[in-house]
């Protein structure tokens, strides 16, 4: 019998009945009572101070504000999925125009080099947002893998502004993540950052170095 087998074996033949989860209390990690505006606005603070840009736009009219910052940006080269609506609203509204519209629901080996090396900005969907934190939540998929909101040097999110919640808690409580969490779950906190040995900040060493959210209002 091999150590592990042993471990096991004592663990099934205990005395004292099965192990059981202790009672957890979770009150420090909920509970802020933000109003929706209140929550919209600490969202905008702390992302806004690690550099994050917020940019505040209508439902309907969100995607002449995206060809605008493309445009400011000079990003040439978009990558974004295909089926997601805000992906396949962003492809009609920019279709035949000067940004060329990159598919990403391609095996990685295939563009690898192409994404690391001529893809301008990459543009995502979010779940939601993080008031308490000013994050985003993302949940990758074929049709927008992780690598849009991690490769390319401009990251640009859309963010339905009711889909704030207060907290990480309250997040994973109101889409009930202990069901059906995904192996993938992304938490964007502004762009890509990092800090030598000398305590210097710097962004966009290993990632996006500007990240834009385009935050839709009803």
């Amino acid at each position: 019998m091999s150590a592990r087998e042993a471990i096991l074996k004592r663990l099934r033949e205990r005395t004292d009945g099965p192990l059981e989860a202790p009672e957890s209390d979770f009150a420090v990690m909920t509970g802020r009572g933000w109003t929706a505006q209140e929550r919209l606005e600490r969202f905008e603070r702390w992302i806004g101070s690690v550099h994050g840009e917020v940019i505040h736009v209508g439902r309907d009219d969100w995607t002449e504000a995206l060809a605008e910052v493309l445009r400011d940006k000079g990003v040439q080269r978009l990558a974004l999925g295909r089926e997601h609506p805000v992906a396949a609203a962003a492809r009609e509204a920019l279709a035949g125009g000067d940004v060329e519209l990159v598919a990403a629901d391609r095996d990685i080996e295939t563009w690898q080099r192409e994404q690391f090396e001529s893809v301008g900005a990459g543009l995502t969907s979010t779940g939601g947002g993080i008031a308490e934190t000013g994050s985003l939540w993302l949940w990758p998929t074929p049709d927008e893998p992780r690598l849009l909101s991690l490769v390319p040097p401009i990251h640009i999110a859309v963010l339905d502004a009711e889909s704030l919640e207060d907290t990480l808690h309250d997040v994973m409580a109101r889409h009930d993540w202990a069901a059906g969490m995904p192996t993938n779950a992304l938490l964007v906190s502004g762009p890509s950052k990092t800090a030598d040995i000398e305590q210097t900040l710097a962004y966009g060493v290993h990632g996006p170095r500007e990240l834009v959210v385009l935050v839709r209002h009803a």
